[in-house]
């Protein structure tokens, strides 16, 4: 399970990143991210700028589009998200962004190591991945 403080919440924070983020396609898994730096002109208000900068923010969605089955969206939903939380606790994510995974339709085929490694290619499309 993804700590709260990972967790891409509130409504505001998906406007931002709908708007001002970038795609990085992979073949049965998109990749949505923003780099909290470049929009400092959209900080909230009521938070420190210089903290709110560093966080790590992470949401996967998987449509009805991919599956009827509520089963089979939560097990992709949950495959994704320990992969997720075992980079970010060999601290292999870089913080300041928002990360949106949007699943497609042949997921479903995919065992969680092809899932583990499209993570990991797409983080790498967008310079989030950290090599070690």
């Amino acid at each position: 399970m993804l700590q709260t403080s990972n967790r891409l919440t509130k409504v505001r924070d998906f406007n931002l990143i709908m708007k001002y983020g970038r795609w990085a396609n992979g073949s049965f898994l998109d990749l949505k991210y923003l780099e909290l730096a470049k929009i400092t002109n959209y900080f909230p208000k009521k938070e420190d700028p210089d903290k709110f900068k560093k966080q790590l923010k992470l949401a996967i969605t998987v449509g009805l589009k991919v599956s009827k089955s509520a089963v089979k969206r939560n097990r992709v939903k949950r495959q994704i998200r320990e992969v997720l939380r075992l980079l970010i606790k060999d601290g292999r994510i870089t913080g300041g962004r928002y990360l949106l995974f949007v699943a497609r339709k042949n997921i479903l085929e995919k065992n969680y190591a092809e899932i583990s490694e499209e993570v990991m290619l797409l983080l790498k499309r967008s310079n989030i991945y950290l090599s070690s």
